[in-house]
């Protein structure tokens, strides 16, 4: 595959509604708003569970009410996302992601390894971080303009014909605060994301980029990626899906030739093997290409480190061999890497 900056343009899809709903008596009272799962004041007193019930977010057509979201944890995901400790996204419901990034951050801490989250955990990390988890934002006209694209279908051919935009408001806010469109939706019901002007309830996700990256490990056991400076300190761990059995990603030590920000996607079958066809196709740039947001080039011919279309499949899903994580986490990356930066697999 080759990347190259591209600009990408697509036409803004026009939504017709078939006919206007009738209108309401006027003696009919307005339906009630339906409760948020979880209220702003709840995240920023929650504590994580000792054991929260293992759960997925829900997908479109699940009843809201199977979806149950711990005040604690999304408290406790926030203050591990700030801390560039990435829980990858921020969900509620922890999981192994979450597991891992509080093990990463009590090594760091002198704290042990374990991956349990409990109050004395939220405390420490409370006491580094002591501001509010929560915050209110407006949604601005540019939040809600287009272009947007289908949802992606997985077929490349679909991909470059249709574009790979965000596909709604939702899905664009939802990445903005590094967390699922579920819980977003779950913290602000009844509203409308594709109006400007109101105001909804989001995580204080904090996106200042690193700097002075000077070496990347990927563990490919553990499914994760950690930047140490020169001295040897950790400055971030992310979740990652890295390689697969059939297309494992390299060993040993590579390095960093350069970054592309919005990069393209061109699948070549005379560079690749991935069974997509025979058919030379480019993709052009989007957050839901199949490289994300960003492409950091590494030194093996065909591989990289780069975004993702899908930030909930991070660490629970293969690759074609390259090194995938979450579009924010990726970017924060690839802010503090330079070529000649030492990336090695273990």
């Amino acid at each position: 595959m080759s990347f190259r900056l591209i600009l990408a343009s697509a036409s803004l899809i026009a939504l017709a509604a078939c006919g206007a709903p009738e209108p309401a008596p006027a003696d009919r009272p307005p339906a009630p708003a339906a409760p948020p799962l979880l209220t702003a004041a709840q995240i920023e007193a929650g504590v994580p569970t000792a054991a929260p019930p293992m759960q997925t977010a829900p997908v479109e057509g699940q009843p809201p009410a199977a979806y149950a979201p711990d005040a604690g944890m999304v408290r406790l995901q926030i203050l591990l996302d700030r801390s560039r400790f990435s829980p990858g996204v921020i969900d509620g419901l922890g999981g192994e992601n979450t597991r891992q990034a509080i093990s990463a951050w009590r090594k760091a801490n002198d704290l042990g390894e374990g991956g349990a989250a409990d109050a004395d955990l939220l405390q420490r990390l409370a006491a580094a971080d002591a501001g509010p988890v929560m915050a209110r934002y407006a949604l601005s006209a540019a939040d809600v303009a287009g272009p947007f694209s289908p949802p992606p279908t997985g077929e490349l051919s679909d991909l470059a014909r249709d574009g790979v935009n965000f596909t709604s408001p939702l899905e664009r806010l939802a990445e903005r605060f590094h967390v699922t469109e579920a819980l977003l939706r779950g913290l602000n019901p009844g509203v409308d994301f594709r109006r400007a002007g109101q105001t909804i309830t989001v995580p204080a996700v904090n996106d200042t980029p690193l700097t002075g990256v000077a070496r990347i490990v990927i563990d490919k056991t553990e499914r994760s990626a950690r930047a140490f400076d020169a001295a040897g300190t950790l400055l971030a761990f992310y979740p990652a899906t890295i390689g697969s059995s059939e297309r494992p990603a390299p060993s040993g030590t590579v390095t960093v030739v350069g970054v592309a920000p919005a990069p393209d996607y061109t699948y070549d079958p005379e560079r690749v093997s991935y069974d997509r066809g025979e058919t030379r196709i480019v993709v052009p740039a989007g957050p839901n290409n199949p490289v994300g947001t960003v492409w950091i080039d590494l030194s093996r011919d065909t591989y990289g480190i780069h975004g993702s279309p899908d930030p909930s499949r991070i660490g629970k899903t293969a690759s074609n061999g390259c090194v995938r994580l979450t579009n924010w986490d990726a970017e924060q990356l690839a802010a503090g890497v330079k070529p000649g930066v030492v990336v090695r697999f273990i």
